[in-house]
């Protein structure tokens, strides 16, 4: 099986990552030639992907084209290429149009009666100010007063392109649905942790949400799926806020950080899950029931003062990255390490027994790292939290 992957940014370093533990073959597709992905596939093409001669000519023997990025108007040009010489891009450009909007996602919630945060200004402060058409934690600002609204936007709240909502704390959590309409698999739950960014540092499994609980997000999950008519793979992301599901936001594209978690927590490929659906033309059958074992994903920076855990963007900034088992005890990592470095980041993938035995092991993956290069400290900060 050759899959190309069209994007070589962290989207990219998941499905090359999962290609490899499924043993397909990887062509990873992008301009730039320090893309992150580009060490972890098998072959790379530099080029212009609006340019479809030259994805012609790099995509000879391809069985399916997997898009990792986020643009719309390439997204399209994927798709129709796609249709126009007979290979499966697994992607729903319908479903992403809504779901990439998050003016969009929160009127297909009211619709439906799902609870998400309230708007401004019927919510007060504080609020949160998102772009709308922003991916993950992208120009996030959580505003405490009517100064910080002032300073964040001097010349009036714009009335399109952003979104202002209710701020809301409690735990945050991650479903992927896949599936075609009808015909729907909710898969593991997992536990996300921010940094002071807002940009997600860490994925735990399992989530620790009791079976009652489980089983109402698995249930909003297909619902969501259902009303978009979904035809591939869906990210929900959701907050427990006063006893109540509340949902942030759902991306109908690929996601990145809990596809290897999730295949390390159960052994569940998105990635051939997603190529059985756009090659076969039918849905996955749900994964057998397994016992979950404890992962901890986390991503950190390593410099000669301090290891900082930090948000994803820090892999998006670190170029080519490689994948090395055994790293400093932990199960794997993906990082641009090279012996010597004095600063360099890497993403720690740990199991254990249990999500405890996890979190205790990834510790110790930390200390070891600071013991061995004379680390002096470990940064690990929460949202809002002083520097």
């Amino acid at each position: 099986m050759l899959a190309a992957i069209a994007g070589g940014r962290l989207q990219g370093v998941e499905l090359a990552c999962l290609a490899r533990k499924a043993g397909w073959q990887t062509l990873i597709l992008d301009r730039d030639p320090y893309a992150p992905a580009l060490g972890i596939g098998d072959r790379f093409v530099r080029l212009d992907l609006e340019r479809m001669d030259d994805l012609d000519k790099a995509c000879r023997g391809v069985d399916i084209l997997i898009p990792a990025l986020e643009d719309e108007v390439v997204l399209d040009k994927l798709v129709r290429w796609g249709r126009e010489r007979g290979i499966p891009v697994a992607f729903d450009p319908a479903a992403y149009v809504v779901t990439s909007s998050k003016t969009a996602s929160n009127r297909l919630f009211a619709s439906l009666g799902i609870a998400f945060p309230d708007p401004w200004p019927a919510c007060g402060f504080p609020v949160v100010a998102k772009p709308s058409n922003a991916s993950g934690s992208e120009g996030v600002a959580v505003l405490r007063s009517p100064e910080d609204l002032q300073a964040c936007f001097p010349q009036g709240v714009p009335g399109r392109d952003w979104v202002l909502q209710q701020y809301l704390e409690g735990p945050s959590y991650s479903l992927e649905v896949i599936g075609r309409p009808g015909s729907y698999v909710p898969l593991v739950c997992t536990e996300l942790f921010m940094d002071a960014a807002y940009d997600c540092k860490a994925v735990a499994a399992p989530c620790g949400l009791s079976p009652e609980r489980l089983r109402e997000l698995d249930a909003l999950g297909v619902a969501l799926a259902e009303a978009i008519r979904l035809n591939g793979l869906m990210d929900v992301e959701v907050i427990l806020h006063g006893g109540q599901f509340k949902v942030l936001e759902i991306d109908a594209r690929f996601p990145s950080q809990t596809p290897l978690a999730v295949h390390a927590a159960t052994g569940c490929n998105m990635l051939t899950m997603l190529g059985m659906l756009f090659l076969s033309g039918q849905s996955p059958p749900r994964p057998s029931p397994v016992a979950i074992r404890g992962v901890r994903f986390q991503h950190i920076r390593v410099t000669p003062r301090a290891i900082f855990v930090e948000g994803e963007h820090i892999m998006a900034q670190a170029g080519p990255l490689r994948r090395v088992a055994g790293f400093y005890g932990a199960d794997e990592a993906i990082t641009n390490y090279r012996e010597g470095a004095r600063e360099w980041a890497a993403t720690l993938i740990v199991t254990g027994a249990t999500r405890e035995d996890a979190d205790t092991r990834c510790g110790r993956v930390l200390r070891t790292i600071q013991d061995r290069c004379a680390i002096e400290t470990i940064v690990d900060r929460n949202p809002e939290e002083p520097a």
